[in-house]
């Protein structure tokens, strides 16, 4: 196991900063990786944080953390969430723990986002804390 946490952002979290800030906060990923980095050398860990649009990306990136033997992997994985079997496929069929992150509470918004796919995989779920749910997963990451 290397000390390696990949954080995997799935479609529009590209957007963070100016995607209805009044859900997701004012932080863009860019400012998300640089607190996580920050807080990773503080750990001696180290962040392979990756976005995409495309849920075939996540799938092999997902693979990718096990075959490099990543701690953990932290995965917001948007709106691919509440309907990507194919990521809880990935994720059941890899040993690396991962932590399933939201900035907001799915569960207070609509009612299509009660239901994660991912969660049912995940090892736990950190969610409505905004940028700060990441930093969350980070500790919880840190002492797996």
């Amino acid at each position: 196991m290397t000390d390696t946490i990949f954080v995997l952002n799935g479609p529009n979290l590209n957007l963070l900063g100016t995607r209805e800030p009044e859900i997701y906060g004012s932080d863009t990923l860019d400012d998300i990786a640089g607190q996580l980095e920050d807080r990773a050398r503080e750990l001696d860990l180290t962040i392979d944080m990756r976005q995409s649009n495309h849920e075939g990306h996540l799938v092999d990136w997902l693979h990718e953390a096990q075959a490099r033997g990543a701690r953990a992997v932290l995965l917001n994985a948007g709106a691919f969430t509440h309907t990507s079997l194919a990521l809880y496929d990935a994720m059941k069929s890899i040993r690396t723990p991962v932590i399933e992150v939201h900035l907001s509470n799915p569960l207070t918004r609509e009612e299509f986002r009660h239901e994660s796919f991912v969660g049912r995989a995940a090892r736990g779920t950190i969610s409505g804390f905004g940028a700060l749910s990441y930093m969350l997963a980070l500790e919880a990451a840190a002492r797996l």
